[in-house]
């Protein structure tokens, strides 16, 4: 049998100090949850190493892997942790030549032979990760498996057939809460992202069927919607709480578009009473909002949804793929049946999507100021790797840094030549947006000032608005990760050479889950 330990990188370099740093998202993460609980259920022993709340620091990897002795290191990152992946791989072979480093997450899915080209891993694995990563650890011939790309013995890149995603969720173990200690998050988060800590972060559905052109969750989740069953949704909820979490993050990206399932979901967590709070950190469409659903939710522990209105401008809209049903009159409406409801209304923008020009930002703006919102952030639009808006710019030859620990959304940066707008008039109109919208917005400071008394959080609120008020919106301690040595992170030329470019596929293929 195995021994593995899993990485989650740091978080602290990307939110760095600015506006967005007061809600820095520090949760165990649930993809390792997941895979641990897979890699557990065939007999192997996980340990998991949580840095997303510490600055990266590649000794304390290193100190972590001398404890552990692990066969199989894997890691999983978003674009803007690549830069620790490749230094994690590189200290690993320099170090400990016999671990298998793998890779995994939505950056590595979307760039699977680049990722191993400009670094020294192994394995990534592109797309859903618990059978091929329990395949691995099983000892299966790497040419064998589904879904991942390897390098061979020959340091040749070798890709295989994708895998189908997984048909029940159900067949899933349930998550490794043992390997955390609870009590050690409940300073670790912001107050204003959790009202009962310690606060973790659970998935009762994977996938998306819609196609906004700056997101790539289909890459790792499907294009396509898979539900968990009402009763295993609230199983997991107690399983959480009796691992000592009081709290959740909801990680679904369309949590309400089936209403129905949503409202047994609720009901089957009302009848096992533990108590626990929850928010929806996405997964809200505004023309999935309904009265019942926000009652029975707000029954069940929730008080908070986030929308991602993302724009002002219904053209806009239109045109990055959030169109159709949702309209910017129902966003108004949703976040109204919400506050009805007794539930906080979270509100995301993105300023300079392609369609962008400065009056649409401009509308953005306005927009955020009439929306009843009780948090709101604006994010400067990132072409993320395998999203739309990446492989367009990547096409048309506009991309400017291939610098990963410059992809965040309170850039500092130029990373694109945008069509219409000059990064500077973007990053100009993201202040103006915290400014007009936040700081000297009275309807939103008086329903603020209403809400922390209500919730008995009002000494929290007068901390981060003054936290808020002095520090930058954009990112300006970017890079403050101690990289064990970035002069030798393999290269690759990605304005020279070719890149794959990798498209969604479909959830619905059937097929066999006995792995599992």
């Amino acid at each position: 049998m195995a021994k593995c330990l899993l990485i989650n990188p740091s978080y602290k370099a990307s939110y760095g100090s600015s506006k967005v740093s007061i809600i820095d998202p520090i949760f165990p993460t649930v993809a390792l949850l997941s895979l641990a609980a897979m890699a557990e259920k065939h007999g192997h022993t996980v340990e998991i190493l949580d840095l997303s709340y510490q600055q990266y620091d590649w000794r304390l990897v290193e100190k972590k892997i001398r404890e552990f002795s692990p066969d199989i290191v894997g890691m999983t990152g978003t674009t803007p942790l690549m830069n620790q992946i490749r230094d994690i791989s590189v200290m690993i072979k320099q170090k400990f030549q016999d671990i298998l480093i793998i890779a995994g997450g939505a950056h590595v899915s979307a760039l699977p032979k680049e990722s191993l080209l400009e670094s020294m891993l192994d394995v990534t694995i592109n797309g859903e990760g618990e059978i091929t990563f329990a395949e691995i650890l099983n000892g299966v011939p790497l040419e064998n498996i589904l879904g991942i790309t390897y390098r061979t013995l020959s340091g040749e890149i070798q890709k295989n057939p994708p895998r189908p995603f997984i048909a029940d969720l159900d067949d899933l173990p349930l998550p490794a809460w043992h390997l955390f200690d609870a009590q050690m998050y409940k300073n670790k988060i912001s107050r204003l992202m959790a009202r009962k800590v310690p606060a973790g972060m659970i998935e009762f559905s994977r996938g998306c069927i819609y196609k906004c052109d700056f997101c790539a969750s289909k890459l790792t989740m499907a294009l396509g919607y898979r539900k968990k069953s009402p009763k295993r949704c609230a199983q997991e909820v107690l399983h959480l709480h009796q691992h000592g979490w009081r709290e959740f993050g909801l990680a679904d990206d369309i949590f309400t578009s089936d209403n129905q399932w949503a409202k047994e979901v609720c009901r089957e967590i009302i009848k096992i009473n533990t108590g626990v709070l929850w928010s929806c950190t996405n997964g809200i469409r505004v023309e999935s909002a309904d009265e019942e659903l926000f009652q029975l939710m707000k029954k069940a522990g929730c008080y908070r949804v986030s929308f991602g209105f993302e724009t002002g401008n219904a053209d806009v809209l239109a045109a990055f793929g959030k169109g159709g049903k949702a309209s910017l009159e129902k966003g108004i409406q949703a976040a109204k049946m919400a506050h009805k409801a007794g539930i906080d209304v979270c509100g995301f923008f993105i300023l300079g999507l392609s369609p962008d020009t400065e009056q649409t930002m401009r509308d953005t703006v306005n927009y955020a100021k009439k929306v009843p919102l009780d948090i709101l952030k604006f994010g400067i639009a990132i072409a993320f790797p395998g999203t739309g808006m990446f492989n367009e710019y990547w096409r048309k030859g506009l991309i400017q840094s291939w610098n990963w620990d410059d992809y965040v959304i309170h850039t500092a940066k130029s990373l694109f030549s945008h069509p219409n707008l000059e990064f500077n008039t973007v990053a100009k109109y993201r202040n103006i947006g915290y400014k007009e919208a936040i700081l000297f917005n009275l309807k939103f400071i008086f329903r603020r000032i209403a809400h922390s008394i209500k919730s008995l959080e009002l000494l929290w609120d007068i901390y981060y608005f003054f936290k808020f008020f002095f520090v930058p919106a954009e990112n300006i301690n970017a890079n403050t990760a101690q990289y064990y040595a970035k002069n030798q992170w393999p290269q690759f030329d990605f304005e020279h050479k070719d890149i794959e470019i990798v498209t969604y596929r479909n959830a619905k293929t059937k097929h066999s889950t006995s792995l599992i």
